[in-house]
């Protein structure tokens, strides 16, 4: 009896080893269920857009003055520093104009001798004007005063001429700025020899910038000035209003200038800049941007299923306003589902 018991437990035990081994170990999981729909669902379409060539080029400001002087001379103050926002017509640099100033005592003292010898002469001349009507002066002399006249008004044309001049050049001494803008450099400091045409302060108005970009001919055939066109400044994406399309020196190539509002100096002029030229229409798919799930280097959407929804990886495009394009892995009819928070903000 000991020995038909002993038989029977190892022949449970090896009928159970014989179970597992048939059995491949750990037994599958279960198929995962699929997850309900939460959100709005969005069906796909076909959407038409404008393919672009994104064109490279530079915002320079709109405005861009460097201040510089007529005169010789030294630099005696500057009231700016660079990064300083400057109004019209605000001084920046003084220079010494004390060799104007007597320049100038000379030009009044030269003035007043000249209009005192016109009215000397303006006095002669009606004297003899009024003997030569009594026949009492002859023709000679009458003509002789007039001449004295004439010499005496062209003298005090020329003292005023010449204090005119000294006016404008003395303008040079006490540099302003033209408008109003941001001080961008300062070339010099108190002490500093200024030489006429050298640049001393150089003042930007950033308002506004202008971007300037080139292409082909055919890239730029259909736009036109007054248009308005999607770019980029320093990455930052703007809006920008065509100024003109003209043709760039030195090549078979064209220039679009485009002018794009500033406010706050938000970006710096100087920076690399885009223009977004219209190039053609074609059919694609899009997708709103707020319903692309992104799981480390994967993008994709989540799409509705008959057992639920799953996330279906694609390959996306360029964004479109608030949507983006899918180049692969969605079709027209598709629903893509939105996330509720994205649902309800719509």
């Amino acid at each position: 009896m000991t020995m038909t018991r002993n038989l029977a437990a190892m022949t449970v035990v090896l009928g159970g080893l014989v179970a597992a081994a048939c059995g491949g170990g750990t037994p599958e999981p279960a198929p995962a269920t699929a997850q309900p729909v939460e959100g709005q669902v969005v069906a796909v379409q076909d959407t038409m857009l404008t393919d672009v060539f994104d064109a490279s080029g530079v915002a320079e400001p709109v405005q861009r003055a460097m201040v510089s002087t007529r005169l010789m001379a030294r630099v005696i103050e500057v009231t700016v520093r660079e990064g300083d926002r400057v109004s019209a017509g605000q001084v920046l640099v003084r220079l010494d104009a004390r060799d104007l100033e007597a320049k100038r005592g000379q030009t009044d003292a030269g003035l007043a001798a000249a209009e005192a010898a016109h009215q000397e002469a303006l006095a002669q001349a009606r004297r003899i004007r009024a003997l030569y009507a009594d026949s009492a002066a002859p023709k000679a002399t009458l003509d002789a005063v007039e001449a004295g006249l004439a010499r005496a008004e062209a003298a005090v044309r020329q003292a005023r001429s010449a204090g005119d001049e000294v006016a404008a050049v003395g303008d040079y001494a006490t540099l302003r700025a033209p408008f109003a803008g941001v001080v961008t450099q300062r070339l010099v400091d108190a002490g500093a020899f200024a030489a006429p045409g050298m640049p001393l302060v150089v003042v930007e108005d950033q308002s506004t910038l202008r971007v300037a970009v080139t292409a082909a001919p055919d890239a730029v055939r259909g736009i036109r000035r007054g248009d308005r066109l999607q770019g980029t400044i320093a990455g930052v994406p703007v809006e920008a209003l065509v100024e003109g399309v003209v043709p760039a020196p030195g090549g078979n190539v064209m220039t679009v200038n485009a002018m794009v509002p500033n406010r706050d100096n938000a970006v710096f002029a100087g920076s690399a800049a885009s223009l977004s030229l219209p190039v053609g229409t074609r059919t694609a798919v899009v997708v709103p941007a707020e319903a692309i799930v992104r799981e480390g280097d994967l993008t994709g959407v989540r799409i509705r299923t008959p057992q639920g929804s799953e996330v279906r990886w694609v390959r996306t495009g360029r964004p479109v306003g608030g949507q983006v394009e899918v180049l692969s892995g969605l079709n027209a009819g598709d629903q893509v589902i939105m996330p509720p928070s994205a649902a309800e903000g719509r």
